[in-house]
C-alpha cells in the first residue's frame, strides 16, 4: 500500500469515526489512540506523516525502544498495558502522556510512593473490569466510584482523568454494548472526569455511541 492508498484507507477509518460520534452530538469529540504494539518504528512514522499524534504501547519495554527511537517527533505516548509494582520506575523514566490501566488501590498505592519519591505526577484512568470477567483486569463496577474517589484522596500525585474499559468478549452486542454502558454511567457520575476511554479496532463505532471519547485502535489503524 503506497502512501496515498493508505491515506484513503486511513480517510476512511476517520470517517467511520466521524459517522458514530455524529450519532452522539455533533459537539461529541473522540480522540484516537493509535495502538503500535504490533507495528514498527517505520509504520508509526508513516502514520505521523498523514496526522496521527498519539500512540500506545502495552509493554514498557517496547514503549520506551519506540518512544527513543522516534524521540524528533511530537508524539503523545500512552501505555495501555498492565503495570507490574517492579516496572513502575521504568514507566515513569519515559514519563508517558497518559496511563490507561490503573487496576486496584495496592498498584495506585505504589505508583503514589514512586511519584512522590520522583517528585512528579502522572495522567492516569482507572480500569474497569465492566463485563466481570476473569480474562480481563480493573475494579469491579460497583465499587469504582468509591476507589475512583480513594484514588483521588490517598493519592495526590496521581491525576485520574477518567475511566477505560475493554468491551465484553461476546459476539452478541447487546452484551457488549451493556458492558460499554456501564462503564459510561459510572464516567458520569464521578466529578471532574474528562476521559472514558472505550472501543478497538472491532467495536469502536458501538462505544463511540455509547458515550466513548477516547478509542484505542490498533489494526484497523495500521491495517493489519
Amino acid at each position: 500500500m503506497n502512501e496515498l492508498e493508505y491515506k484513503i484507507y486511513i480517510d476512511d477509518v476517520i470517517r467511520r469515526v466521524e459517522t458514530a460520534r455524529l450519532q452522539v452530538s455533533a459537539h461529541h469529540i473522540v480522540k484516537i489512540v493509535a495502538i503500535s504494539k504490533y507495528s514498527t518504528a517505520d509504520e508509526i512514522e508513516k502514520l505521523y506523516k498523514i496526522g496521527q499524534r498519539a500512540f500506545g504501547e502495552n509493554k514498557v519495554q517496547d514503549l520506551k525502544a519506540k518512544a527513543t527511537e522516534l524521540e524528533e517527533l511530537p508524539l503523545e505516548w500512552h501505555f495501555v498495558g498492565n503495570l507490574q509494582k517492579n516496572k513502575i520506575n521504568n514507566l515513569l523514566n519515559i514519563n508517558p502522556s497518559l496511563f490507561h490501566a490503573l487496576d486496584s488501590v495496592e498498584l495506585a498505592q505504589e505508583l503514589q510512593k514512586k511519584l512522590l519519591a520522583k517528585d512528579m505526577s502522572l495522567d492516569c484512568l482507572l480500569q474497569i473490569n465492566s463485563a466481570k470477567e476473569d480474562s480481563k483486569h480493573g475494579v469491579m463496577p460497583e465499587l469504582a466510584c468509591s476507589i475512583y474517589k480513594q484514588i483521588q484522596k490517598e493519592c495526590p500525585n496521581i491525576n485520574l482523568k477518567g475511566v477505560m474499559s475493554i468491551g465484553a468478549h461476546s459476539d452478541d452486542k447487546s452484551v457488549v454494548k451493556k458492558s460499554f454502558e456501564i462503564t459510561h454511567n459510572i464516567y458520569k457520575q464521578l466529578g471532574g472526569a474528562t476521559i472514558c476511554s472505550m472501543g478497538m479496532s472491532g467495536d469502536f463505532e458501538l462505544a463511540i455511541e455509547c458515550g466513548s471519547n477516547m478509542i484505542r485502535l490498533g489494526s484497523v489503524m495500521f491495517n493489519k
